[in-house]
């Protein structure tokens, strides 16, 4: 399923049409072109720091080893002259190469180390050539790379929902135990793609061990060393519901708990009336049956449609009048261990923070409710939820390096950075870039990833998850900002300030 394509970096086609024709646009004598990703600070935003995951997988699959060949050299130059009407594409270039280096691209790339915990506006990889005779390779590689906008946003759109969760668990029961389980990946079939379902759920398996998206498992296991990085309990669709007709929708759920006595068991109970099934069918003529179920095999009960705090309050409610309730260490209120809900539909960042503050007010403990989550996870994000750039900060031409950037009048929010960059931690533990090349290559915590063709990290799924924990500070921390300083030296550092 993840085999490399043949035609690997897509017959030279990594990039988008206009970075086939940059090599006749840059100055005469360039030897070096020195670019940089981060995902820049946007006032408003409610992410202030971001997840860095999914650089190893693109390396993996579209760069590492020899990716030039004559037969896609051949297959380029005949694509191109359709596309342009003309003859532009580099075949000599691309050639030379091939020659030289076997077909392995003579670029670096150094990036923070994936599932490090980020704030905004900081740079997060670089990008240069290391022949100068092949400069123009730096930005032919930006599309394939910034399309990093894509794991890094689903990481930290996973790692949001991890905060939630974990400051409502720890106030309603003391403590966050089985926390990588309450978010559950519903979001394959609501993607545009297969990899981006490999990635997206890739992603989310970097803070919980939770899914339903079977591609992103694969995609752990193949290209981040992870035999199996999540898990998922046998559910009921409403297809295998309703197929038993709606005179016998408890027929359907007792075979539910037939097929599936000895695991948990999740039954979407929504297909006529939530309110009814819970009340009459699980909290009447099955009662006995659900109460035959322990802990590790207990009965998940998914309503699906309608208002989700509501519903879920009704539901709960409705339990609660069947099967009882008993009050945890924090005084909230417990359903029997056999007995839990799942809500998975309408569930985002801002409904999922308003049922669990409106379930603690009704005095319940965060430990009744597992949640799903589908587009909001995979699918609703674009590259402007985080504002990912990649931009040119230095060049070299003549012998002589120059900083470079850009400040358009009308929006300067898209300034960018200038000179080389490093990443490093100031005087007060704070992480901050530092422009113009004024940092110590020593202190410098971006870390040479890949160098002429060859992958020199290789991160498995274990090390990224402990990189990307939670602290206790981060159910509490009030919001950050980064903010833009001076620096010494002459150089421009942006801070991961608190205001």
């Amino acid at each position: 399923m993840w085999d490399r394509p043949t035609t690997g970096i897509g017959h030279l086609n990594v990039g988008c049409h206009g970075n086939i024709t940059h090599y006749k646009q840059y100055p005469p004598n360039v030897s070096k072109i020195y670019s940089y990703f981060e995902c820049r600070c946007k006032k408003g935003s409610p992410f202030n720091e971001v997840v860095f995951f999914g650089l190893q997988y693109l390396l993996k699959k579209y760069l590492t080893g020899a990716v030039v060949t004559e037969e896609k050299i051949q297959q380029a130059k005949v694509f191109y002259q359709m596309h342009f009407r003309q003859t532009v594409f580099d075949e000599d270039g691309w050639r030379k190469i091939l020659e030289k280096y076997d077909g392995w691209l003579p670029i670096r790339i150094k990036a923070v180390p994936e599932g490090r915990v980020v704030p905004r506006g900081n740079v997060l990889f670089t990008v240069e050539n290391t022949d100068p005779e092949f400069f123009w390779l730096t930005n032919y590689v930006e599309t394939m790379l910034v399309q990093m906008w894509y794991p890094i946003t689903v990481a930290t759109v996973s790692r949001e929902f991890k905060k939630i969760l974990a400051k409502h668990l720890r106030a309603s029961s003391g403590s966050t135990e089985g926390l990588d389980t309450r978010l559950h990946d519903f979001g394959y079939r609501g993607v545009s793609s297969q990899e981006s379902a490999a990635l997206g759920g890739a992603a989310h398996l970097v803070n919980f061990c939770s899914t339903d998206t079977v591609a992103g498992l694969l995609m752990a296991q193949r290209y981040y060393s992870c035999p199996m990085a999540g898990f998922s309990i046998p559910a009921a669709e409403h297809s295998t519901i309703i197929s038993w007709g709606r005179s016998r929708e408890k027929e359907a759920f007792e075979q539910m708990l037939e097929q599936f006595p000895t695991s948990p068991v999740s039954v979407v109970s929504d297909s006529y009336d939530i309110f009814k099934a819970c009340k009459h069918i699980w909290g009447d003529k099955l009662k006995d049956r659900v109460m035959e179920r322990s802990e590790d095999s207990c009965l998940v009960i998914r309503p699906d449609s309608g208002d989700p705090t509501e519903t879920l309050l009704q539901v709960i409610q409705i339990l609660e009048e069947c099967f009882g309730s008993s009050v945890n260490s924090m005084g909230y209120k417990l359903l029997p261990s056999y007995l839990r809900i799942i809500q998975g539909d309408g569930i985002d960042l801002g409904s999922i923070e308003q049922i669990l503050q409106k379930l603690r007010d009704e005095g319940w403990s965060s430990e009744n409710v597992f949640f799903g989550c589908g587009s909001a996870l995979l699918q609703k994000i674009n590259r402007d939820t985080l504002n990912c750039a990649f931009k040119c900060s230095y060049v070299e031409s003549n012998g002589q390096g120059m900083d470079v950037y850009k400040l358009p009048m009308t929006d300067p929010s898209k300034g960018s950075k200038r000179g080389q960059l490093t990443l490093s931690r100031n005087s007060d533990g704070l992480l901050e870039t530092l422009e113009k090349g004024v940092g110590k290559p020593e202190e410098d915590l971006l870390v040479k990833v890949f160098e002429n063709g060859s992958l020199l990290q290789d991160y498995s799924l274990e090390e990224i998850r402990r990189k990307a924990q939670l602290t206790e500070e981060d159910e509490v921390a009030p919001p950050r900002h980064n903010g833009e300083h001076k620096g010494s030296g002459g150089g421009l550092h942006i801070l991961n300030g608190q205001h």
